[in-house]
């Protein structure tokens, strides 16, 4: 391997590998998993809906955000991710419980499962082995049978429009939505181009209402740019996503009834092996989110 691949294939697998290793634990069980749901407003009442942003590594503090909503009892009757979101989203959809996912993600090691691209000059990676995990894990379930209604956010490469994909190839979708330009080749979907959903939507609220929300509470994983750019074409391509989307991050988030951002500004969005640490501040950050979260909410269900 030329060693400027390295970092790109080390973080490329760490990803890859996490998705491969929560479907290991599809059938065990957690006293956590059957926790009551507090649906909001009672039975017949506001649907909530959660938004899952991108990040890149830091999507890893999404699953420690989960936790701490499990643990208080609030269940997503729908649910939308963008990018990193996207891949914790379709995991959570199809029935995983927060305590799965983090109990694999911190054992797992990387392997040799990220599909280098050397055909093709439009991206340094296809993909396909993104979509086959993600598809063997969920147990080859299209969109439309998970548990949670979800649906992942990408965009059109020609038109530049985002693109909700609710339904189909749960794989594809989510390889589609995590289409870094540059990183991954654009994916091909009905015969459209698409890349990354966070060019568009790297806050995915609108779409979490176009599933059916009345309550949206979005999940901000991003960060202000760092000076963190280190040397590879991977970590500039990041930094660069982070600076452009920033804006249209807080844009998005105005647009939810509730935001919980995780302090990720300590740790890259290349920065993988940090998995357990960002799971605890999305854990943090969820718990400590709660009251507030009580107070705001609540007035909205029973208006909704």
């Amino acid at each position: 391997m030329h060693p400027s691949a390295a970092p790109r294939r080390q973080a490329m697998t760490a990803m890859l590998a996490t998705a491969m290793a929560w479907g290991l634990t599809a059938g065990t069980t957690s006293a956590h998993a059957q926790a009551a749901p507090r649906r909001l407003g009672g039975p017949g009442g506001a649907r909530l809906g959660l938004a899952l942003g991108g990040g890149s590594a830091r999507g890893f503090s999404h699953i420690g955000v989960l936790k701490a909503l499990d643990e208080a009892g609030y269940k997503a009757d729908v649910l939308a991710g963008t990018s990193a979101g996207s891949l914790v989203g379709v995991f959570y959809a199809a029935g995983y419980t927060p305590w799965q996912m983090e109990e694999v993600a911190l054992k797992v090691r990387d392997i040799d499962v990220a599909d280098i691209n050397s055909a093709n000059k439009r991206g340094m990676f296809a993909g396909e082995a993104l979509q086959k995990l993600v598809n063997e894990y969920a147990r080859h379930q299209p969109i439309e049978r998970f548990k949670i209604p979800f649906g992942a956010v990408a965009t059109n490469l020609l038109t530049g429009a985002p693109v909700l994909l609710r339904t189909g190839d749960a794989g594809l979708a989510v390889r589609a939505s995590c289409a870094i330009p540059g990183v991954f080749v654009p994916t091909l979907v009905n015969g459209i181009e698409m890349v990354d959903g966070g060019l568009v939507s790297p806050l995915p609220v609108k779409q979490t209402r176009l599933l059916g929300a009345d309550v949206v509470i979005a999940v901000d994983v991003g960060a202000k740019p760092q000076n963190n750019t280190g040397n590879g074409l991977y970590e500039v391509i990041l930094q660069s996503f982070e600076i452009m989307g920033r804006a249209l991050t807080e844009l998005e988030a105005q647009q939810a009834d509730f935001v919980i951002r995780p302090d990720t500004s300590r740790f890259s969005s290349t920065d993988f092996a940090a998995r357990k640490d960002l799971i605890q501040a999305g854990y943090e950050a969820g718990r400590k989110a709660l009251p507030e979260l009580a107070r705001k909410i609540a007035p909205k269900a029973k208006s909704a």
